[in-house]
């Protein structure tokens, strides 16, 4: 596993602390990369839960965000994390904090431009995390939400306040796009 382009390009990363633990491979982060840019979407502020080895926020790091923050819910996750941070010089613009992802949405209510979801495959409360992501402080009206996920997962194109902007399967893994949906406004007579 290696940082696949900026700054950092062709750093090796950590792997994961166990099996448990599967990080998304090079080549999906890179065509994750790429259909963002092909958005145009610019991250400055990550965050990345289930953060597993730290591979997704630290490539938007290298790819110029400002901070990102990492979440995980095992302990060891967390350390290779830190260790890769460490390891990037990334450190002093990440955070890691290590804690479940409930815990995090009813404690943390900064703002993200990206947040990028990349649980287990076996995760049964996607989509509910998904919507409560999308009515959260963690968003605001020009926020991505990426989903990490595999290609038999039945997920909603509409989420919570999320829209589907784009899905991309590869192999056995596939990711989400998605957006916060425009807020529709009721328009009286005088709007007419």
């Amino acid at each position: 596993m290696r940082v696949i382009s900026g700054d950092r390009r062709g750093f090796r990363l950590k792997g994961p602390p166990s099996r448990m633990t599967r990080p998304m491979s090079d080549k999906i982060r890179e065509a994750l990369f790429s259909s963002l840019h092909s958005l145009g979407v610019e991250s400055r502020y990550v965050l990345d839960l289930y953060a597993g080895t730290g591979s997704i926020g630290i490539e938007a790091l290298s790819r110029g965000a400002l901070r990102a923050t990492f979440v995980d819910h095992q302990q060891a996750a967390c350390s290779v994390v830190q260790a890769n941070l460490d390891h990037t010089r990334f450190s002093s613009q990440a955070t890691v904090i290590c804690q479940s992802l409930d815990a995090f949405l009813r404690t943390h209510h900064n703002s993200y431009d990206l947040i990028v979801m990349d649980p287990p495959y076996a995760d049964t409360d996607i989509e509910r995390h998904l919507s409560e992501i999308s009515c959260s402080p963690l968003v605001q009206s020009d926020s991505i939400v990426v989903l990490g996920h595999w290609p038999r997962l039945t997920i909603s194109d509409s989420p919570g306040r999320l829209t589907l902007l784009r899905r991309r399967c590869h192999g056995d893994s596939c990711f989400s796009v998605f957006e916060i949906a425009e807020e529709l406004t009721e328009r009286g007579p005088d709007d007419l």
